[in-house]
């Protein structure tokens, strides 16, 4: 039996998101986890990518990585850049993602990071699944407890599309649900279904929600974005902050009901602004608003460093969310933030989905499905009225202080605690 008496209390987090990786709200979740579990008594060690691996690099949260937080990096190549030509590269460099590579030396760098600092136990995020794979390997070679941090579901019908990409996540699945100490998810709905899924691990799933992250917020500076007013003055801006993506986010019903809207009269270009910011897929935002004759209506930026994303958020009138119904068991991480902005939310989502009862939690009811067009244009006039008037609800203080990352932190430890203090399963 594993004492923690005698134990060092360290993690070896191995996570793919990790600075100086842009871009990307999934960074957050480690990053979180690293700042504040000290402070629960656990020492954090992370195993990332090498930088190269990277699309996009930014050096804007490598300040808030503890100094004496201990990073190593494997090699990872990525398939569509590093291993293509032509553009077109071979279907196995990219199962069961396009990072495949970072395993290889991922393993051998942990085992070195397992011989060096003597972790209590071995850490793994999604959403790149090779992670799972490091995680599971390394377990299997040194006997400590594993978690495996899914967040979101993987194999889902019809997702990945790919039937070979499909069973792999299918196959990583089985393996954490057989071999995890724990398998946590960030959603209620993911949980709920993983039990069904795998009946005998059910005692070992937990949830362990994404949050925001409140020294972050106070290093905004509050006068600042005072000073500097609305986004848009005199006209609404509602702001969506982060990647659409076409299917799990499709904007197409939102920007056919703003185009009808628009013809009616009902809204005004000068009283009203979309801002899309680091959506990724701007090319698409700007051919629909084409397609619905509402380029007036739509601005589509850049991203921006993490603390100047923040400010954007507090100076915005409403904030806009968006989340398909095939992903009624994800939650948008960047949802958190949303709440802890204290801005008026705009929820385009299902009704009986995760995200929408996030929402509903915190006080929210300005919510549509995202599929239906019609239910938008009924929503979308009388919401922006509300926040026009300074009426629309704003998020309850008991939600967003209990959305804090701090908070997902000590939940954290806390399981890894009782790991600690029992055997851990069995290669």
């Amino acid at each position: 039996m594993q004492d923690s008496s005698t134990l060092p209390r360290r993690a070896l987090m191995v996570a793919f998101h990790f600075p100086p990786l842009a871009g990307s709200s999934g960074i957050q979740r480690t990053l979180r986890f690293v700042q504040h579990l000290p402070a629960n008594g656990w020492e954090p060690l992370v195993l990332s990518a090498d930088p190269r691996a990277y699309e996009r690099t930014n050096d804007d949260l490598n300040r808030e990585v503890p100094a004496s937080t201990v990073v190593e990096r494997a090699r990872a190549w990525d398939a569509a850049r590093h291993l293509s030509i032509g553009g077109r590269y071979l279907g196995w460099t990219a199962r069961p993602d396009r990072w495949m590579s970072w395993r290889f030396d991922g393993v051998r760098r942990g085992l070195a990071m397992v011989g060096a600092h003597r972790p209590a136990l071995i850490w793994s995020t999604y959403p790149i699944a090779t992670a799972h794979l490091i995680g599971v390997a390394l377990h299997r070679r040194t006997g400590l407890p594993w978690v495996a941090d899914f967040r979101d579901p993987m194999a889902q019908d019809g997702y990945p599309p790919d039937p070979k990409v499909w069973r792999s996540f299918d196959r990583i699945e089985q393996l954490a649900m057989r071999h995890a100490s724990l398998c946590v998810f960030t959603t209620p709905g993911a949980a709920r279904m993983y039990r069904e899924r795998y009946p005998t691990a059910a005692d070992r799933i937990v949830v362990i929600e994404n949050g925001y992250d409140e020294e972050s917020f106070a290093r905004v500076d509050a006068a600042a974005v005072a000073a500097e007013g609305p986004l848009n003055a005199g006209a609404v801006t509602l702001l969506h902050s982060g990647i659409v993506y076409p299917g799990e986010r499709n904007p197409v019903p939102l920007f056919t009901a703003l185009g009808a809207l628009k013809a009616s009269g009902r809204i005004e270009a000068a009283k009203l602004k979309l801002r899309f910011r680091a959506a990724v897929h701007d090319d698409l935002l700007q051919r629909l608003a084409r397609e619905h004759a509402i380029e007036d209506l739509i601005e589509t930026l850049p991203a921006v460093g993490y603390r100047d994303a923040l400010a954007e958020m507090l100076r915005a009138d409403a904030l806009l969310v968006m989340q398909g119904n095939d992903c009624n068991e994800q939650i948008p991480a960047k949802i958190y933030e949303y709440l802890r902005a204290r801005r008026p939310i705009l929820g385009l989502a299902d009704p009986s989905g995760d995200t929408a009862g996030v929402l509903r939690a915190a006080g929210l009811d300005a919510i549509a499905p995202l599929e239906s067009a019609d239910a938008i244009g009924r929503l979308l006039p009388a919401f922006i009225d509300a926040v026009r008037r300074n009426e629309a609800s704003l998020p309850g203080d008991a939600a967003v202080e209990g959305a804090s990352r701090r908070g997902r932190a000590e939940a954290l430890a806390a399981c890894f605690d009782r790991l600690i203090v029992r055997p851990s399963r069995a290669p």
